[in-house]
């Protein structure tokens, strides 16, 4: 029997898969509800590293003390993952049998909705040779890793900025996007030369601080 074709456009149906209808549907039940990572990451083949850096950087948007503390590890974990070169993220059960609480995917859900509306004409699948190469693909972890061990220092005013370029990794991987993934490789990049600067000044000061006490 001929299946029937679907009438929509053709760009239609393939958004319809894309981040705004996964989290839709992860957004959509009881608020008070916990979210299991190894539920989120279930079916998503390859965008499953999306998923779980997606899932990864949303302490680091929660205004409290230590949201960067809790990301950075977190995000350390997956570029490892890839920089391996594993083709679905691994995790320990305690954090496979914990998550975010659905409440919390609701949130974030309302908040990038209409960024992510406007970037559907941008953000699409291409260049695939970024993520799929093996080289790409050590790069990208590399560059996680890093990006990870930066979102946890102590650095003012750097959590939101963190974890937007880890959003743009968790977007290229989840649409599938090799151009956006060039774009976070070239941010993140420049962020993790200025924030290595930007530490060892801080930590000469501080050095010169504790010095200067010491001779008092």
């Amino acid at each position: 029997m001929s299946k029937t074709p679907d009438p929509r456009p053709r760009g239609q149906r393939t958004r319809e898969h894309g981040t705004r209808a996964i989290l839709d549907r992860f957004a959509d039940g009881d608020p008070s509800q916990t979210l299991r990572l190894d539920e989120l990451l279930s079916g998503l083949g390859r965008r499953a590293f999306g998923m779980l850096l997606f899932v990864a950087s949303l302490p680091a948007f929660i205004p409290i003390p230590g949201g960067g503390a809790i990301a950075g590890p977190l995000i350390v974990l997956i570029g490892l993952q890839l920089l391996v070169g594993l083709r679905r993220p691994w995790l320990p059960g305690f954090l496979a049998r914990r998550g975010p609480r659905r409440e919390a995917m609701a949130r974030f859900d309302r908040r990038l909705s209409p960024w992510l509306a406007r970037l559907e004409h941008l953000i699409r699948p291409r260049m695939a040779w970024v993520l799929d190469h093996r080289a790409a693909a050590t790069f990208t972890g590399l560059l996680l890793v890093l990006l990870g061990a930066v979102t946890s220092l102590p650095l003012p005013f750097t959590n939101f900025l963190f974890g937007a370029m880890a959003l743009m990794f968790a977007l290229a991987l989840l649409e599938r996007d090799g151009a956006l993934m060039l774009l976070a490789w070239l941010a993140t990049g420049v962020a993790v030369a200025v924030s290595g600067v930007l530490s060892g000044t801080l930590a000469t000061q501080a050095l010169h601080w504790l010095q200067s006490l010491g001779s008092s």
